[in-house]
């Protein structure tokens, strides 16, 4: 449980951390203009006030589910300063590429010239989404990634992942951990799988993901966690396992993952891929079994937000995106053989919990 120390000490730490980088978000805008398309939207756009509102809204939520020992403190609130500084130098040098993409719509660098070493990959895959460097192809692009994210949410990623946490928690209480198996389905670069071992030190982990650069970033990222002394009064020794492979057609047994979870991926997977991504969660996962969805924001979930949605494809290169917002995920995992447990609406993402029928 929290004390009144740990409250004042997240208190300042968000707060800086949200001044740190919604404050790069704007002068990002700044220097991109000239580069954003002019907006193609119908629907309400939020203002800036309205967006903090609802930002403060999901550090109160945050520190609501620490209080009551959902999930932990986390000791990444704050960066290193110097660490913080590398990467906001890093961002800053690698953003007037982005900006060139995006005004020359040069989004398929990856496929005509795939980073030196770059495995065959499915063509969906091999594009520069946000008009990032390298796409999801180099290591400098997996050094970056969560820093552009942060930015793009004004600090409030991080928070809006440890929602996911809670179904997790709900569902591990009730059970043996060193039993339960999970399955982080496009890891990236381990955040997830950080705050799941930070948490549940005891649970069978693995990482699947299709980049390479990124799973030797969640293994540095993951391994780092929350310090060696932590790690050793909490027995903490199961090493995580990583796996290059792709959602639609996951490398695992049927009926051998307890828990799986998937955080913004399926946005990025067209119509087809998402069906075959659906079916694969539904395969590995036991009777019993939980899927933990955590993704975007649909067009129908926030009428104040909608033309907020409609944009983003237009300035950051998300070319399902606009598709993705008008699926019917719920019949989209039921027809995989999943059943909708739970819904909610976190910042700028919704949670959904599904379970396999026992």
């Amino acid at each position: 449980m929290a004390n009144p120390v740990e409250r004042l000490a997240y208190a300042a730490a968000q707060t800086a951390r949200v001044g740190w980088y919604f404050g790069q978000y704007f002068v990002s805008a700044r220097l991109a203009r000239g580069s954003m398309p002019r907006p193609k939207i119908s629907g309400a756009t939020p203002r800036t006030q309205a967006i903090l509102a609802e930002l403060r809204a999901l550090m109160l939520r945050d520190w609501r589910n620490i209080e009551a020992g959902l999930y932990r403190l986390p000791h990444n609130l704050v960066e290193p300063p110097h660490r913080a500084l590398a990467d906001a130098r890093a961002y800053f040098r690698d953003l007037p590429k982005v900006n060139d993409r995006r005004r020359a719509r040069g989004n398929a660098e990856v496929f005509r010239t795939p980073p030196a070493g770059t495995p065959k990959l499915p063509r969906y895959y091999l594009q520069n989404f946000h008009y990032q460097t390298d796409g999801y192809l180099s290591d400098r692009s997996a050094r970056l990634y969560e820093h552009q994210v942060e930015v793009l949410f004004g600090g409030g990623a991080d928070a809006m992942r440890r929602q996911a946490l809670v179904p997790i928690h709900h569902y591990v209480k009730h059970r043996v951990p060193e039993n339960v198996r999970l399955l982080d389905l496009a890891c990236g670069t381990g955040p997830m799988l950080a705050a799941v071992r930070d948490n549940h030190p005891r649970l069978e982990l693995t990482g699947i993901d299709l980049s390479a650069p990124y799973l030797a970033e969640a293994r540095r990222r993951v391994g780092r966690g929350r310090g060696p002394l932590r790690a050793l009064r909490e027995g903490r020794g199961r090493p995580v396992r990583y796996v290059q492979a792709a959602a639609e057609a996951i490398p695992l047994p049927d009926a051998s993952q307890d828990l799986v979870t998937c955080v913004y991926l399926f946005h990025e997977l067209p119509r087809k891929v998402r069906a075959q991504a659906a079916a694969e969660i539904a395969r590995v996962l036991k009777p019993g079994g939980q899927f933990v969805f955590l993704d975007s924001l649909q067009a129908h979930d926030r009428p104040d937000f909608a033309g907020l949605l409609e944009y983003f494809p237009q300035a950051f290169h998300e070319p399902y995106y606009a598709d993705y917002v008008k699926c019917d995920l719920a019949g989209l995992f039921g027809k995989a053989g999943l059943d909708l447990a739970a819904s909610d609406l976190v910042f700028m993402s919704k949670l959904l919990v599904f379970e396999k029928p026992s």
